[in-house]
């Protein structure tokens, strides 16, 4: 049986980050791993239901930069479900209100989803779904 262990996103602040998803989404924030050999930090993200994603930042590379929201090769956007159309509606308005960009939505689209797309403290592309 094959499933995704974790995702991971470069990130500049991994506290930031961090913050948005703990915030908005319930994940819970796991011990930070440091390896200063390789100018190498890292935080787990942990989702009730056991989905995981892995901040990470180094001193060693300069990650690219991207304007905000802007559509990239690789892995995007990541896709968050948080159970009910209403709670789509609620977090979209939260976000919104607390300054984050809500690029789309809610709406329904054409492959029946039900999302909204919410750039997250970094400018990536978040779709919350029902």
């Amino acid at each position: 049986m094959t499933r995704v262990a974790h995702v991971a996103m470069w990130t500049q602040n991994i506290d930031r980050l961090a913050a948005f998803y703990t915030t908005y989404f319930g994940a819970r924030a796991g011990d930070r791993y440091v390896n200063p050999a390789k100018g190498f930090e890292s935080a787990f993200l942990h989702c009730d239901d056991g989905a995981r994603i892995e901040l990470m930042t180094t001193t060693r590379r300069t990650l690219a930069s991207c304007t905000p929201g802007a559509e990239r090769a690789g892995l995007a956007p990541v896709a968050l479900a948080v159970g009910s159309e209403q709670r789509v509606d609620e977090l979209s308005r939260r976000m919104a209100a607390d300054g984050y960009v809500v690029v789309d939505g809610p709406r329904r689209t054409g492959d029946g989803y039900y999302e909204s797309v919410v750039l997250d403290s970094d400018g990536t592309r978040v779709e919350v779904t029902a």
